[in-house]
Formats: C-alpha cells, sequence, structure tokens
C-alpha cells in the first residue's frame, strides 16, 4: 500500500491539476513498482509560500535571485 506525498506551495494549483498530479504518481507507481492503482494513495499538501525555503533563502528571494531579466 504505496503512499505518496507532494508538497507544492499554496499559489493556485486547479482541482485538474491536482487530478492529473495525482493520477500521474499512481501511473509511476503501477508502471514501475506494479502497485495496484486501488492500493496506492496521494496526499497532496499545500505549504504557504512564506514556509517554503531553497538555497538557504525564502522562496520568494530566491526566485528574486533567479529571475531572468526581461528584455528591454
Amino acid at each position: 500500500m504505496p503512499i505518496v506525498t507532494i508538497q507544492i506551495t499554496r499559489e493556485g494549483t486547479t482541482p485538474e491539476q491536482k487530478a492529473e498530479l495525482i493520477k500521474g504518481a499512481t501511473d509511476l507507481l503501477v508502471n514501475v513498482l506494479n502497485k495496484p492503482p486501488a492500493l496506492t494513495f496521494v496526499v497532496i499538501q499545500e505549504v504557504e509560500l512564506e514556509d517554503w525555503g531553497v538555497g538557504g533563502v525564502p522562496v520568494t528571494e530566491y526566485r528574486r535571485q533567479t529571475a531572468t531579466p526581461s528584455p528591454g
């Protein structure tokens, strides 16, 4: 009985996108590990943007630092 947890930042992910994540994770476990879909659980956890960090800084700062300048 596999359980997959997907954590994403809370930025307006649609129910359709979440359904695609659930299907994709389930299909992956079926294809790679031969797990039955009816016994595969997928949990999506949405994390507030200010509670997420990467590269030692809050994600908003990381995005600011790594943003590609617009041409012009």
